[in-house]
């Protein structure tokens, strides 16, 4: 991708992951280009289905375009940074540690990348513990 295509989400998506919202400088590497739907499920490179995510909620997220909701065990459409709020389907934990839905879109989108796995739990509280997190919207 040209790097006037990733200046151009960096500007609208802002620096941090569209999923779980950590910070380009946190993990000491750029944000990728994330597909919103796959372009092996039909998705294309079309600027409105694009949008930043970081190297690990991409690579749980895959080809995924829903998942199932935890709580209904309905088949629900994962969330999309792009035309929602995250705010609307997610919150911090107390700690701020963990994301957790607050809608069948965000316990789902949750679940299917992988969000709170023990290894960015672990990293976030660290981060928590020096003022690094969670980050300032």
């Amino acid at each position: 991708m040209p790097s006037s295509l990733y200046r151009r989400l960096l500007k609208e998506a802002g620096p941090c992951c569209g999923y779980c919202r950590t910070c380009a400088h946190l993990i000491g590497q750029p944000l990728t280009i994330e597909h919103i739907i796959a372009v092996a499920k039909g998705g294309t490179s079309a600027i409105l289905n694009l949008w930043l995510s970081c190297r690990r909620c991409n690579q749980f997220k895959g080809v995924q375009i829903d998942a199932i909701d935890p709580e209904s065990g309905i088949l629900t459409p994962l969330f999309n940074p792009r035309t929602q709020r995250w705010r609307g389907h997610f919150a911090w934990s107390a700690d701020a540690t963990r994301i957790v839905g607050l809608s069948p879109c965000g316990r789902a989108t949750v679940v299917a990348l992988k969000i709170n796995n023990d290894d960015i739990v672990s990293t976030r509280r660290l981060w928590v513990s020096v003022g690094w997190h969670p980050p300032q919207e």
